[in-house]
């Protein structure tokens, strides 16, 4: 007779024990699949295209590949008619706006996308905007927009406009999805001549629909609800009732049975507010360590901030400390710690502050970089800054002005250069630069970018780390080496990339231009 297992299910109360064994390793498994969701930054591009066509959607393949949560905004533009678009079917949720515009592409499969939260919005008003997608000969363009599990837009309108080709686009109930009690700007111009357009399936609630077939039949989750409740529901009995943490929907009444959440999610269970790092004990007096205790990243309550973000006391994963406190690292953690005496003096860069929505250094604003050692945001010198802006009346920037960065090590943000003092060799203003951190990158990819410089070589001597992000350095005709250097040994993760292009020809430099910042690095690799 074999020895019975501890977990064999013999009679009904084994078979009980098994069931909620199961439950449990389900509950856990699910746990950590929904701790476990790929996020990516995304961009703040607009209509702008970055570069060739080519380069544009390779840019954007990459960004959001395997992509579940999008930080930012979810921006896709110009893409070409015969494009392959099914690495977008990952994503489930957008912190921004969502953009669609300029597109040939027949369809673009958004199919498991929940939830657009609008906390950043296009032309500060949508947070869906579906624009002009169509070729010049309009015998292209994006024709299905399949988006059957959005149910919940929680700030912001939707702007649906010139779009010849599109189908589908009225027969969905906007006034379910987006919060009209806020009553968001919508704009919804559909094409009228359209008579090919599938019609709803016939199992379709009212003749709502994303497309054709029932699998299309948008789901509503608010217009049909009972008076009793709060926000969103399965059905129209009080019973289908949502909890009041839930948006997008629900399989159950339980805060655990959303499908997306108002305000945080905790493993499987959306809050208010992450579990606090610390708890007051009423039997000693004090504030002792929360065990259960997380951060609050996005929209998301994490064991450990991600990589390159920076923890605080208050229990959040921030890119950049206050001005009061200053960034250290302690057993592998990067932390705000308040400054003892007088902080180091740390500078918002561009987008930050008073410099958001600004493009460039300029010679309006290059002065409040005086005496920096940190800069919290980008720093961007684009052509505009040494010719000035009559439109804005300001006037060119002096090159001299530029030794103010000599006093920065840290760009917690990425640095862009795209144009420089034609007389200069190299990034002279930069040589005390120690990190880039790369917590925002230019197109939502480079943290490091010279393009189009007259320099010989980049003379950051001082450069020791970029925490994220890719290097372009191209279209600098007289510089050398920088394809050479090894860089890896700055890169802080294996998925960072170089673009080093049409610079000088290997042929036409020599060894005495290798600028001193990689001579021992260069000379490692020749050995």
């Amino acid at each position: 007779m074999g020895v019975r297992s501890p977990l064999s299910a013999s009679g009904p109360r084994g078979a009980a024990v098994l069931v909620l064994l199961l439950l449990l390793l389900g509950r856990v498994a699910l746990c950590s699949a929904v701790e476990e969701k790929k996020v990516c930054q995304g961009t703040n591009n607009k209509l702008t295209q970055l570069g060739h066509v080519e380069d544009h959607f390779t840019s954007l393949q990459r960004m959001y590949n395997n992509c579940e949560v999008v930080l930012s905004n979810l921006e896709i533009t110009y893409v070409e008619h015969n494009r392959d678009l099914t690495f977008l079917k990952t994503i489930q949720e957008v912190a921004g706006y969502v953009l669609i515009a300029l597109n040939m592409v027949d369809v673009i499969p958004l199919e498991n996308l929940q939830i657009i939260r609008g906390n950043v919005l296009y032309d500060n008003s949508f947070a869906l905007a579906v624009l002009s997608n169509y070729h010049m000969n309009k015998t292209q363009g994006l024709r299905e927009l399949p988006m059957k599990r959005l149910s919940e837009i929680l700030n912001g309108g939707v702007k649906i406009s010139n779009n010849p080709k599109l189908c589908n686009m009225d027969t969905v109930l906007w006034n379910d999805i987006i919060d009209t009690s806020r009553k968001p700007l919508t704009v919804l111009d559909f094409a009228s001549n359209l008579s090919s357009c599938p019609k709803c399936h016939p199992n379709c609630t009212e003749d709502h629909c994303w497309g054709a077939g029932e699998q299309n039949c948008q789901t509503l989750t608010k217009v049909i609800c009972a008076q009793q409740c709060s926000g969103r529901c399965r059905g129209k009995v009080p019973s289908d009732c949502c909890h009041n943490q839930c948006a997008a929907g629900c399989t159950g009444p339980r805060e655990s049975d959303c499908l997306a959440c108002r305000k945080f999610r905790d493993d499987a269970t959306c809050k208010d507010t992450c579990p606090p790092l610390v708890l007051y004990n009423p039997t000693t007096y004090q504030m002792d360590v929360n065990p259960e205790g997380k951060y609050s990243f996005g929209a998301t309550c994490v064991r450990e901030c991600p990589h390159n973000y920076v923890v605080t006391d208050h229990g959040s994963c921030v890119r950049s400390c206050n001005t009061d406190t200053y960034e250290v690292e302690e057993n592998g953690v990067r932390k705000c710690k308040k400054c003892d005496g007088l902080c180091s003096k740390v500078c918002n860069g561009i987008g930050i502050g008073e410099l958001k929505g600004i493009l460039s250094i300029n010679a309006t604003n290059i002065d409040s970089f005086k005496n920096c050692t940190k800069i919290n945001g980008d720093v961007s010198i684009l052509p505009v800054a040494f010719l000035g802006d009559a439109f804005t009346k300001t006037l060119p920037l002096d090159p001299k002005k530029l030794d103010v960065f000599r006093t920065v090590k840290e760009i917690s943000g990425f640095l862009l250069i795209q144009a420089w003092p034609d007389n200069a060799t190299d990034l002279y203003a930069f040589e005390n630069l120690e990190i880039i951190r790369g917590r925002t990158k230019q197109h939502g990819q480079y943290s490091l970018a010279v393009v189009n410089l007259k320099i010989q070589s980049l003379g950051l001597r001082s450069l020791k780390e970029i925490s994220d992000g890719d290097i372009a350095i191209m279209k600098n005709k007289n510089l050398c080496y920088a394809d050479t250097m090894n860089w890896r040994s700055l890169f802080a993760t294996q998925s960072q990339k170089t673009k080093i292009i049409q610079n000088r020809n290997k042929n036409d430099c020599s060894k005495s231009v290798c600028f001193p910042a990689f001579a021992k690095a260069h000379n490692e690799m020749e050995e």
